[in-house]
């Protein structure tokens, strides 16, 4: 079985927009939280402090997203924020009388992934106050992040997190990221065959041989060593040079090689 292959394509169509952001450690949290998740295209509106992206608080905060930052760019206007894009999200907690169509961040992913037209922008507002109404209501959807409703009040970075999260997750397929050492972030790394249940069923007798002849298993009172032994094993999702690996290790174990195995 192979993994699906990636649409890479999603982790250059989206960018990452702030409006007048008043921490900077939020802007290098955000940083951060876009890296980690391999998106890369940040852009601050008019935020409320001079040199944004060189203070000192933000390139601690980004902590290893400094590249993000340094791409990053700074512009005057929602307007300049949104050239090239043809999908705008505002992100919001508060729900609006006239807000567009509100949607979760999964479901938003979904749509993002089905429609590779779309290059979006992901809209946050000022830690305090928010997006204002009139960039809402300029939007195509309302992102509203099912959150305690007793308590639904997300740091900045965190609802950054949830949505690039998301996003990457829509990107993989559902299936995690595997990253390999030295790899690129948006790699899954290298997957074998899945072994099939027949080579995974010759392990199990395989290995049941083995243990039995070097004494760890007793056959006439085997309690639950192999259901445990399978059950461990089934987690892992083993693939046919595993199994191979296995047998081998039985197969010195015994110090002979069974009919029927491929080592």
């Amino acid at each position: 079985m192979n993994l699906p292959e990636i649409n890479t394509n999603l982790f250059k169509r989206l960018r990452f927009i702030l409006v007048e952001t008043s921490r900077a450690g939020n802007i290098g949290a955000v940083a951060r939280a876009m890296k980690t998740m391999g998106f890369t295209d940040l852009v601050l509106v008019t935020p409320r402090f001079e040199g944004a992206l060189d203070d000192p608080e933000a390139i601690a905060f980004a902590s290893g997203a400094g590249d993000i930052l340094a791409s990053a760019r700074v512009v005057g206007s929602m307007a300049e924020a949104l050239q090239g894009i043809n999908f705008a999200a505002a992100v919001s907690a508060r729900l609006r009388e006239y807000s567009p169509p509100v949607l979760t961040p999964r479901a938003l992913a979904g749509q993002l992934l089905a429609q590779p037209e779309l290059h979006a922008a992901l809209i946050f507002g000022n830690e305090r106050f928010g997006l204002p109404n009139e960039i809402v209501e300029q939007c195509n959807v309302l992102i509203n992040i099912p959150a305690n409703p007793d308590y639904s009040s997300l740091n900045l970075s965190q609802a950054a997190q949830v949505l690039a999260y998301e996003c990457r997750m829509a990107a993989l397929g559902g299936a995690p990221s595997v990253r390999q050492p030295g790899g690129d972030a948006n790699d899954i790394g290298f997957q074998g065959e899945a072994a099939s249940v027949a080579q995974i069923e010759g392990m199990y007798q395989h290995l049941e041989q083995a243990l039995v002849e070097i004494g760890f298993l007793d056959a006439s009172n085997p309690r639950k060593l192999m259901p445990r032994l399978k059950r461990m094993f089934a987690r892992a999702q083993l693939e046919q040079e595993e199994v191979n690996i296995l047998r081998g290790i039985a197969r010195h174990m015994t110090g002979r090689r069974p009919a029927g195995s491929d080592k």
